[in-house]
């Protein structure tokens, strides 16, 4: 630009200084209907440098005026955001000391200026909700999610957030369902849909989310297997409700192989059968149990078994009995059976077996019952005066 400048000098001073060395100015006539400006080449030459000299000093001053504007303007900006900073900063302190109110006043006061405005806003939105005022929430929601413009995840999962909170459950899976569809994986987001399912008794779309949740490492493996026991416990009481036993049978048999053999389902199974007076299909589910793994579980069922073949369950004990040994747990269940079948002797050595190896108030009361019914009430009285002794012992 410098040299072009000179170049440009360097010709205007060629064009006013060649004719007055020659003698030669020239003759220039600019003529309109009213005026006639008659001028040498020289003059008209000197003419148009200081108009070029005019030009350019009204665009300096222009420019200077426009860089003072920006300046200012600059100023007014930096100092909003330098407050607007340290109201932010001041709102996690607040925050800390779990006063709402003032976090929701500093971070939304200046929130437009923030280093992450979209933050601020849904900050503010939660804390207001913490402290009950939603129309507060939802504005501050509403002005977030037009600053986030398209990256809208974190509104959402804020939005769900509150929800919940108002315990509006069912807007709460409505929206934990399209962040399934934009993030399956997020940890946050498998956390909301969580508790929205369970809430919404949405046991099917609880077992879905329980991989996704494993692979996110999203707690830990002993809650994700609460969850998986409590999403079938769910359906099985959908299933007992909507066709009671029948609809319970069609929906276990419906179920894959690996899940009829699950301990925990199999004694939820039964026990709900036992409810539905299914009882001959409750024992089958509880002698399969039995086959492929020892469970007390299975084994405290036995007694509110009501069917027409209890051979099988006494047959059962007493194979568990060879194979684990005799412990409490199966000599007192033993006995239990044997007292409904009036085998009152086999009964009683049953009981008796049992509390040889630890006292248990219900066994002294079930045994001292076996002794009436063998006529022996002096015995059956001392065992009934044992049972309570301990029953007191044992009170707080």
């Amino acid at each position: 630009m410098l040299k072009v400048l000179i170049l440009f000098l360097l010709l205007i001073a060629g064009v006013v200084l060649g004719p007055l060395l020659a003698g030669h100015q020239g003759y220039v006539l600019i003529q309109t209907d009213n005026w006639n400006i008659e001028t040498s080449v020289t003059g008209l030459t000197i003419i148009l440098l200081l108009s070029l000299i005019v030009i350019l000093a009204v665009e300096w001053l222009l420019r200077r005026l426009l860089r003072t504007g920006v300046r200012t303007r600059g100023w007014f900006t930096g100092r909003k955001r330098s407050r607007a900073r340290k109201q932010t900063n001041a709102a996690l302190v607040k925050l800390a000391e779990g006063d709402y109110r003032q976090v929701e006043k500093l971070l939304s006061r200046n929130a437009d200026h923030a280093e992450q405005p979209v933050v601020n806003y849904l900050l503010a939105a939660e804390a207001a909700q913490q402290r009950g005022d939603e129309i507060r929430a939802n504005q501050h929601l509403e002005r977030a999610a037009e600053l986030a413009g398209s990256d809208q995840l974190p509104v959402e999962i804020t939005r769900v957030r509150i929800q919940l909170a108002r315990n509006e459950d069912h807007a709460a899976r409505h929206g934990v369902d399209r962040l399934l569809e934009v993030a399956p994986r997020h940890p946050e987001v498998l956390r909301l849909a969580e508790q929205a399912y369970i809430r919404t008794s949405a046991w099917s779309a609880l077992l879905d989310i329980l991989p996704a949740m494993e692979k996110s490492q999203v707690s830990d493996a002993t809650h994700r297997l609460a969850l998986q026991q409590e999403a079938w416990l769910g359906l099985m009481n959908q299933a007992m409700a909507d066709q009671g036993s029948e609809g319970l049978k069609r929906w276990w048999q419906d179920q894959s192989r690996k899940t009829r053999h699950e301990t925990a389902l199999q004694v939820a199974m039964a026990d709900h059968l036992i409810v539905c007076d299914d009882h001959d299909t409750a024992q089958e589910i509880v002698l399969d149990g039995l086959k492929r793994a020892y469970d007390e579980r299975l084994i405290l069922l036995m007694p509110r078994l009501k069917t027409g073949n209890p051979e099988q369950l006494e047959k059962a004990l007493r194979q568990q009995i060879k194979q684990h040994g005799a412990t409490p747990l199966l000599h007192s269940t033993l006995g239990q059976l044997l007292m409904k079948h009036g085998e009152w002797e086999q009964a009683a050595e049953a009981f008796r077996e049992a509390l040889r190896q630890r006292p248990d108030a219900f066994d002294y009361a079930w045994l001292a019952d076996t002794l009436d019914r063998q006529n022996k009430p002096e015995e059956a009285a001392q065992m009934r005066r044992d049972g309570l002794l301990l029953t007191l012992k044992n009170a707080p």
